[in-house]
């Protein structure tokens, strides 16, 4: 697909003006659309416009984190090899490995998951002073044991089901829920573990 796209004039792209953003913008939107036709397009004619390779494949490993995310893993290391091929065999064969990425990342299933970041330095600076739990705090001295750091901490691997359902955020924040999977890919099964990470924690809080 890219070697007949390639083969054409090269298209009017300007590195420093409106096209060059306009074709960029483009490019993103078709893989986050899943239309791996067009995504093709857009790479090919910013490649074959002269944009730096390397602009392009930082654009392609952002796009696996942030609109396909945990809804497969997997685009994160296929972008992420692209990235390091690109820069270590240049243009021209750099399509190939660029081409591979995008394939993959527009044919992906979706999920912008990792913006569960935002809102939990939100939720910091709405209480920048929110205290660590006594239990999970380091006791590297015996002061610091005797006035209760770390103390009662339970170390998760000791127990038949490795959990032990002990509260993590600061009281101010108890019962945050930043980060919500999505209903496709990895995130389904994601979603299935924190259910039953958390039906544990109501029955070991209603248990003591």
């Amino acid at each position: 697909a890219i070697a007949r796209v390639a083969s054409a004039p090269a298209a009017d792209h300007d590195r420093a003006g409106e096209n060059h953003y306009d074709v960029a913008s483009a490019f993103i939107k078709s893989m986050r659309a899943s239309d791996v036709q067009a995504a093709l397009y857009y790479l090919a004619r910013q490649l074959e416009a002269g944009e730096d390779a390397m602009f392009v494949a930082r654009r392609v490993v952002i796009f696996a984190c942030e609109d396909v995310g945990l809804a497969d893993p997997q685009a994160l290391v296929v972008a992420n090899a692209a990235m390091q091929a690109t820069a270590g065999i240049g243009m021209p064969e750099a399509v190939y490995p660029l081409s591979e990425a995008v394939i993959y990342c527009a044919t992906a299933p979706k999920s912008n998951g990792t913006k569960a970041y935002f809102a939990a330095a939100e939720a910091m600076k709405r209480h920048p002073g929110a205290q660590v739990p006594m239990f999970i705090r380091n006791a590297p001295t015996p002061l610091m044991k005797e006035l209760g750091y770390h103390q009662g901490y339970q170390y998760d691997h000791d127990l038949p089901d490795h959990f032990a359902g002990q509260q993590c955020l600061p009281d101010e924040l108890l019962g945050s829920e930043f980060y919500k999977p999505g209903g496709f890919g990895h995130e389904k099964e994601i979603a299935k573990r924190l259910e039953w990470w958390q039906a544990r924690r109501k029955d070991r809080k209603v248990g003591g």
